[in-house]
């Protein structure tokens, strides 16, 4: 078994947990830049209900971190507004269950501007949004719509699945001239991992080998990654190398990392926690079929959450769930079938 981790871009410094890390990237950039300001339902006096924005307002003062109403379409609104006058908004949409309410804004709006202005418009504006179920937290706040962002042309979408590269693709979003919505895993919230201190960016539309192999591709997305390296390691015991990608960005996608692996493995299985139907595995999979359809030996193979709401039963949500079994299984059934 070899497992693979990609060299930090700056010294590594603390092991933080992924959601001081999204929090660390925020402040050096507010301190870098004051144009970035930050605003959203409960992110100035509590520090946001995740602790994301913890310790904000006693540094930057209320100008520069705003509690806002409880409004997703004000919020989004804001947040387009602000980007094409010139400043850098970071706004939270808690959970990505309630882009729902302000998805005029996202799809016809915040999408479509730089479009429509011939590109004179620029929309330098980051949306934190959380996503995942395993929390007990039931239907409408246990959702991952990553897919229907990412099916939005004008929108970038990232999702970290570790403490490291969420605070580099958090720092890449806010540098970028365009909308990024950072889907952050609540199951990741609280993993904690070796951090460069400092500037730490991790370029957009990049993916990473979390592990090496030869027998297998498994490209898994946020929580599902953590889940998809067990697997590799049992499947190893078994005497199957299974190669495991974080694709990272989703929108754009770094196909061509994806494709030079299943062109070395010849197999490919993608895990989400989405629902399976119409996820992003479904896509990867067509872009792999359409760009190295002769190097298959077999089938690519996609494994998601049934398609049906989260339930809020222990029990349930538990059994809803993909985990590292399902992985596992599926992987074996992909080499072996």
């Amino acid at each position: 078994m070899t497992t693979t981790v990609e060299p930090a871009v700056a010294t590594a410094g603390h092991v933080i947990s992924y959601r001081e890390a999204i929090n660390e990237a925020l402040k050096q950039e507010m301190r870098r830049d004051e144009r970035v300001f930050a605003a959203g339902i409960d992110l100035a006096e509590r520090g946001d209900v995740f602790g994301i924005t913890a310790g904000v307002l006693q540094e930057f003062g209320p100008r520069r971190i705003i509690d806002t109403p409880i409004s997703e379409n004000a919020i989004a609104g804001l947040a387009t507004g602000a980007a094409s006058q010139g400043l850098r908004p970071v706004v939270s949409m808690m959970f990505v269950d309630f882009i729902g309410v302000c998805f005029d804004q996202i799809l016809n709006q915040m999408a479509k501007m730089k479009y429509m202005f011939g590109g004179k418009a620029v929309l330098p504006l980051t949306v934190l949004a959380n996503a995942g179920a395993g929390t007990g937290m039931a239907a409408q706040h246990s959702q991952s719509l990553e897919a229907l962002l990412c099916h939005i042309p004008g929108i970038k979408v990232v999702m970290p699945s570790t403490a490291e590269d969420a605070k580099g693709l958090m720092t890449a979003a806010m540098r970028d001239d365009n909308p990024v919505f950072v889907i952050m895993h609540k199951r990741c919230s609280g993993l904690r991992g070796p951090v460069p201190e400092g500037e730490y960016i991790v370029p957009l539309g990049k993916a990473r080998i979390m592990r090496e192999g030869t027998d297998l591709t498994i490209v898994a997305t946020a929580y599902m990654v953590h889940e998809a390296l067990k697997a590799a390691d049992r499947l190893a015991e078994q005497g199957i190398e299974a190669e495991v990608i974080d694709p990272r960005t989703l929108q754009p996608l770094d196909t061509d990392t994806i494709v030079e692996s299943v062109k070395k493995t010849h197999r490919l299985l993608t895990v989400h926690e989405a629902v399976e139907f119409a996820g992003i595995g479904a896509e990867i999979n067509a872009q792999v079929a359409d760009q190295a359809f002769d190097y298959l030996d077999a089938p690519p193979r996609r494994l998601g959450g049934p398609f049906s709401p989260v339930p809020y039963s222990p029990p349930l949500e538990q059994a809803w769930l993909v985990n590292a079994d399902d992985i596992y299984e599926s992987a074996l059934g992909v080499v072996n079938g």
